[in-house]
């Protein structure tokens, strides 16, 4: 109506200026402006006429729209290719549009659960926010947007949820994605140490058995392979065959292993496996690369599978081979005093809570720069219980004035090209100061335990060997080819010789042919024995501790004991780490875990094996690590009987399973 009002008003002023031109017209000629005003008058009449008609079937359509608006709406709310569902805070659907009964087969009753329609269904998490999400029910797909209704305040709230079925694009994406690429490296990663001794035909029938099972199993996941060293695979699949494998846990690290030959050492395999996502085949197969270093670094005999920006590890059953050379530690040698002598200064640092290994590596590092007239510093943490015996035995000691400082201490560091030594440990928030990996950029990493996924960046040298005992026999044999006239002091010979002593538990535990090839350098070097025993006396209240410890341990099918230390001891580090080790001295027992309270707010696991379970697996699930057989971790903020709990779930688990696989294979 107010559309054609306007046009009257239009038309008036259009009107008006004619008359007043047929007004001038008759004062020069009466007779024309007469017939002018008639045709005047004829034309007003008709505007009039148009616009009144115009009004009326104006009128007659608004009246017909508002009386049919409502069941057009009806028709249109029905007929989108959207599901509309109104429901409850509780989930219970208030009403629905007919498109429901196309999905779900038939048409629900008010205040019908959602969850019995659709169990995947999300309402509490979602309430009163606007969004989107993706569910899956009986192999379709179906995306949601939840939108919440306004209505007054003492109203129960509602909210609509819009679904639509997108399987079709799903699946599609689905396709897309078991078709990607899939680059695996795969390593015989103890080739040398297999083959040696063997004869040619030995050697060949080897090699042999070892190609057939991995061209068997690129067999069965259709898969393409071609050797391009004499230990060394390419391996190209589609995702779909890596989800098979995957789903059978990589069986062929268990065939490999079980191939027999005549010098005894099971052949194993290490794998790195990436997936094609956005990134170029040339940065795919670095990235595969990557996972066979991180799975070589680990110890071998796993599989490491870069996937979603995630790493996932396979494997790692085998014990890691001691290398019968030092070549690798004559060439790490000369680089570590070449790296030394162009620093201005040696920052030395371990792990947190140091033990008798990190702080012997440290002594021995200490005794290279000190060899080249560098100045260093050795930096402790705040918990260093287990080694203040040996800290007492260094007052006094010209040589040793100064250099052991706090992390707290670390205010300044003049010096422009410092470099910095971490041993022990390669896990950034677990050294003893995370801020000097901010601070120093030059950084060398020695140490022994299996290669996490969280590692160091930007490291000038890393020299990991999970095979070795300790890291202190990696720094003394270092030290035999760091420089000709190196000669040991009693308390550097001592603190390295205490470092093998306490990771092989008195030789006992991970000890090879160069562990004590090591520890007799360290004998003629002046290592005291009865002092390193004296270091290892416990006193009356830990003895007491231990015991009560003992006796509280849970036995579990399956070799598991588990064991729990509530009270906080200025030592429970150590104490958990002996009670560990006595438990694992039962028999029929083949995995044992201690957990304790370590601080207020700190909760810390120590976890061993005989060797047949790998308990490294299970501490990288609490952000730990370690080796095949010994590892810990620590938890920040946690609750030791839910900490319990949990490791007790994991190994149970893991205990099941590798019990399984090992039935299989």
């Amino acid at each position: 109506m107010p559309r054609n009002l306007s046009a009257w008003v239009d038309l008036m002023i259009h009107l008006v200026i004619m008359l007043v031109i047929i007004g001038v017209l008759y004062q020069y000629n009466q007779s024309i402006a007469g017939a002018a005003f008639v045709l005047w008058l004829c034309l007003v009449f008709f505007a009039w006429e148009r616009t009144t008609d115009r009004n009326r079937r104006f009128e007659r359509y608004c009246r017909n729209v508002v009386s049919n608006i409502s069941e057009m709406m009806d028709y249109a709310i029905e007929r989108l290719p959207q599901a509309i569902l109104i429901v409850s805070e509780e989930g219970r659907i208030q009403w629905c549009n007919d498109r429901l009964v196309e999905y779900v087969g038939v048409k629900p009753e008010q205040n019908t659960d959602i969850k019995d329609i659709w169990p995947s269904v999300i309402i509490s998490p979602v309430w009163n926010t606007e969004g989107e999400y993706v569910f899956a029910h009986e192999d379709k797909y179906y995306k949601v947007r939840h939108v919440p209704i306004k209505l007054a305040v003492h109203q129960p709230q509602l909210m609509a949820l819009y679904v639509q079925d997108i399987s079709a694009l799903e699946h599609l994406r689905h396709e897309y994605l078991m078709s990607r690429t899939v680059i695996i490296y795969v390593q015989i990663d103890n080739y040398d140490e297999v083959v040696q001794r063997l004869s040619e035909t030995e050697r060949t029938t080897l090699l042999l058995a070892v190609n057939q099972q991995i061209d068997e199993w690129m067999r069965s996941l259709q898969g393409f392979m071609r050797r391009v060293a004499k230990d060394l695979f390419v391996v190209i699949l589609a995702r779909e065959a890596l989800d098979k494998a995957i789903a059978e846990r990589f069986d062929i690290l268990d065939k490999v292993r079980q191939i027999q030959n005549s010098n005894r050492l099971p052949v194993t395999l290490s794998m790195g496996v990436a997936v094609a996502d956005t990134q170029t085949m040339d940065e795919l197969g670095m990235q595969a690369q990557a996972g066979l270093d991180l799975a070589l670094g680990r110890g071998g005999d796993q599989v490491a599978v870069q996937l979603n920006g995630k790493t996932q590890f396979f494997g790692g059953r085998a014990k890691a081979v001691e290398k019968h050379t030092r070549v690798k530690a004559r060439v790490v040698a000369h680089a570590v005093r070449e790296i030394i002598e162009g620093a201005e200064e040696i920052y030395i640092m371990g792990h947190h809570n140091e033990d008798f290994d990190c702080f012997g590596a440290a002594m021995g590092v200490a005794k290279m720069a000190r060899q080249l007239n560098k100045p260093y510093h050795i930096v402790l943490s705040n918990m260093n219980e287990g080694i203040d015996k040996f800290a007492d035995l260094l007052l006094g000691k010209e040589e040793y004035e100064g250099v052991f400082i706090r992390a707290e201490d670390l205010s300044t560091i003049t010096s422009i090209n410092a470099v910095l030594f971490v041993v022990d440990v390669h896990i950034p928030h677990l050294v003893a100061a995370p801020i000097l990996l901010e601070r120093l950029h030059q950084v060398v990493v020695i140490d022994h335990h299996r290669r996490s996924e969280s590692f160091i960046k930007n490291t000038l040298l890393v020299y990991i060997e999970p095979a070795s005992s300790s890291t202190s026999e990696l720094v003394t044999e270092l030290l035999m080819y760091f420089s000709d006239d190196l000669v040991l002091s009693r308390l550097d010979s001592t603190a390295l010789y205490a470092g093998i002593v306490v990771d092989t538990k008195n030789f006992a535990v991970q000890t090879g042919v160069r562990t004590f090839e090591a520890a007799a350098y360290l004998r003629r070097s002046g290592a005291d024995p009865v002092m390193v025993r004296q270091l290892f006396r416990t006193d009356y209240d830990t003895m007491v501790a231990l015991a009560k410890a003992k006796a509280s341990s849970e036995y579990f099918k399956g070799g598991l004991i588990v064991a729990a230390l509530a009270e906080v001891k200025p030592n429970g580090q150590i104490i958990a780490a002996q009670v560990a080790d006595s438990l694992l001295r039962i028999e029929n027992v083949r995995m044992s875990i201690v957990c304790f309270q370590l601080s207020a707010d700190v909760v810390g696991i120590s976890a061993r094996s005989t060797g047949d379970l790998n308990v490294q697996v299970i501490m990288e699930a609490f952000g730990g690590g370690g080796h095949q057989n010994v590892a810990g971790a620590q938890i920040k903020k946690g609750n030791l009987a839910e900490i319990k709990m949990k490791a007790i779930t994991l190994a149970k688990n893991y205990i099941e399973e590798s019990d399984k696989n090992e039935s299989d294979s």
